[in-house]
């Protein structure tokens, strides 16, 4: 056991290095000249090349990022170059948004798709069955911001219900907080519901199938007990890979909705310092959510164990 943590821990290791390298890059591997690009059509070359030496393109390669990665091993992640404030400074006062938003997103696409799943493959080839893939494939369908539009319209703007954008810390209380998460959860949410349902319900319909679960209701045990007992822990590995995969719909959507509904987290951050092109903000961003989804990962991997003790490798 202790083994298998070991290396699962030890092979993020290379992960890592070769995600820091690519994140790295993004400079170097910007169309034109990107000093001349952030300097502007009206700059002198004194302007730009004062510009390529705050960045380091007037340096090697491999000097650069040996400077850059051991910053990175000390906590830094550089300065911004239009606030000229440090990057991790940026990122420690718009990280709660986003973590708000994501477990607030999380804990509802679970506690809604996976019901929804289990039910379908309870009911297969019925009504419910249908509507409930139905449901997935438009949330599929339909793109992020067009929901949120559209919920944003109803509940907002003409129900008045609920915010119609911004966010409100938590400690000024839950409800506040609360009321400012719920649309933009929602329109995040669908997606991964969809997701999480599809899954389920495959996964569930092989195991409803097996001699076990056939003789446990052959000894009169209660549906319910059959379905979330037996049948969805022993298809709960399928389900967890899912949920662990889906990290990066929420990652890659929360960009989206934090801009239609005007949250200040890290997507409304990334999409400010794309615009301005401020690399050292856009690389310690994307670093930063490279290393949740590859810890959110390994988090998966280790609770393989606790739902399978035969998974040792």
């Amino acid at each position: 056991m202790l083994g298998y943590i070991a290396r699962r821990i030890l092979a993020t290791i290379p992960v890592m290095a070769v995600v820091g390298l690519f994140v790295f890059s993004l400079l170097y591997l910007s169309p034109g000249d990107p000093a001349a690009i952030i300097a502007g059509d009206q700059a002198t070359p004194a302007d730009i090349e004062r510009i390529r030496a705050s960045l380091g393109l007037d340096r090697p390669f491999l000097v650069r990022f040996g400077e850059w990665a051991w910053h990175i091993l000390h906590g830094e992640l550089g300065i911004s170059i239009f606030t000229n404030l440090p990057v991790t400074t940026l990122i420690g006062q718009r990280v709660e948004p986003t973590v708000s938003l994501m477990l607030v997103t999380l804990v509802f696409a679970i506690v809604v798709a996976v019901p929804l799943g289990v039910l379908a493959a309870w009911k297969a080839g019925s009504l419910i069955d249908r509507f409930v893939m139905g449901f997935a494939v438009m949330g599929f369908s339909v793109p992020v911001f067009v929901v949120g539009y559209i919920l944003a319209y109803i509940f907002a703007l003409q129900l008045g219900w609920l915010p119609v954008q911004g966010y409100t810390p938590i400690a000024r209380g839950l409800w506040p907080w609360l009321s400012n998460l719920i649309l933009p959860s929602v329109t995040l949410g669908l997606v991964y519901i969809a997701l999480i349902a599809r899954v389920t319900r495959a996964t569930m319909l092989d195991v409803l199938s097996q001699d076990y679960v056939r003789t446990a209701r052959a000894k009169g045990l209660a549906q319910r007990h059959i379905l979330f007992i037996h049948a969805l822990k022993n298809a709960a590995v399928p389900i967890v890979t899912v949920i662990g995969i889906g990290i990066a719909l929420l990652i890659g959507g929360a960009v989206v909705t934090e801009t239609v509904f005007a949250i200040p987290g890290l997507g409304r951050l990334t999409v400010d310092a794309i615009l301005r092109r401020d690399y050292p903000v856009i690389q310690g961003v994307v670093l930063l959510f490279s290393f949740t989804y590859v810890l959110v990962n390994l988090a998966i991997d280790l609770f393989y164990t606790i739902l399978d003790p035969r998974i040792r490798y």
